[in-house]
């Protein structure tokens, strides 16, 4: 039993082998496709932050604004607050 049982493994192996490297390969295809179409979105928004800038916006505040929107109401409230005490503790309010 012993010699027929890496020979049915040996036998199995590769086409299971050449289904995962198919598989394998596109998923891989479907990475490089996504981060192109992440790099092409990246570079956009790099033109509208400039487009931004060249129209004299803050584009630090834009971004800190962007980061605002993401959050819902109570993780801003509760984030603003514990600042708030961060700010009474070294005395700046």
């Amino acid at each position: 039993m012993s010699a027929t049982a890496p020979a049915e493994t040996a036998t199995a192996s590769p086409v299971k082998g050449n289904v995962a490297a198919a598989e394998l390969r596109q998923f891989v295809e479907r990475v490089e496709r996504l981060e192109e179409e992440k790099k092409t979105i990246s570079d956009d928004i790099r033109d509208v932050f400039a487009e931004m800038k060249g129209r004299g916006y803050d584009v630090k505040a834009v971004r800190q604004l962007l980061k605002i929107r993401k959050q819902d109401a109570n993780e801003r409230e509760e984030q603003e607050a514990i600042l708030d005490v961060y700010l009474q503790a070294l005395g700046m309010i």
